[in-house]
């Protein structure tokens, strides 16, 4: 039947190997960009005494996340963080053997992306890392929250008859800049450890890390079964097309 439809044994798994190769590039250059436009809003913001502003800070990592959907969404599913693609992976939405690969994806283009800003900016500070202004176990509890609300955003939006890329980006990329709006003065509103990683590596800031790696995880598990929960019908028995990575 494979043989059939799409060629020799060797054929198919060579375009499995292009498809997810293609995947995991998508993944890098979303969180790439992701991590340059955000994090590169607040170093310019520092630099420019203050001419993006908090508001303009936040629409901006709202405004990217909604871009690479719509841009990344068809290749990759546009997860652009590894909180989410557990989150997915918990709910059955994506193949287990994909999950380490698509982190060090993201990872990987949120550390190159930090990178290049400490290049182009060497006096740059923080260069975007995430630091609390709380006690680190309020910031853990923040960041769990603002998490849960954002994946059971995404799995809520990505199910059924929403599952449309207009309605997911404006969706998701709304909350993000909700979120970045009101919490980030307080914790940085990260919900994305490979958005806090590249940050904290470039300037050394590691002390609260694993805040940002724990808290978003957390929020992105719990997500899944609240989402079951609270939903008459499964909003994650239908895999979504795009995150079926088997």
């Amino acid at each position: 039947m494979i043989r059939k439809r799409f060629g020799t044994e060797k054929q198919v798994l060579g375009l499995m190997k292009n498809s997810m190769s293609k995947s995991l590039t998508a993944e890098f250059f979303g969180t790439f960009s992701l991590v340059f436009a955000g994090t590169g809003a607040i170093v310019v913001n520092d630099f420019s005494a203050g001419a993006i502003g908090h508001v303009g800070i936040a629409l901006t990592f709202g405004l990217i996340v909604m871009a690479m959907i719509y841009c990344l969404g068809d290749i990759s599913g546009a997860h652009l963080n590894p909180a989410v693609t557990l989150g997915f992976w918990l709910a059955g939405r994506f193949g287990g053997k994909n999950v380490i690969p698509y982190i060090l994806a993201q990872c990987g283009g949120g550390l190159f992306a930090s990178g290049l800003l400490r290049g182009m900016f060497p006096d740059g500070g923080s260069y975007g890392a995430t630091i609390p202004e709380i006690s680190a176990g309020s910031a853990l509890i923040f960041e769990f929250i603002l998490t849960l609300i954002l994946m059971m955003t995404i799995l809520s939006v990505t199910t059924g008859a929403k599952e449309e890329g207009v309605t997911a980006a404006l969706a998701i990329g709304g909350v993000v800049a909700l979120e970045a709006m009101f919490a980030g003065p307080i914790t940085g509103a990260s919900m994305n450890p490979a958005r806090s990683l590249g940050p904290a590596l470039v300037s050394g800031q590691l002390g609260d890390l694993w805040v940002y790696i724990l808290g978003p995880i957390l929020g992105a598990f719990v997500a899944f079964p609240l989402c079951r929960f609270s939903r008459d019908s499964d909003c994650c028995s239908g895999c979504h097309a795009v995150n079926r990575q088997s």
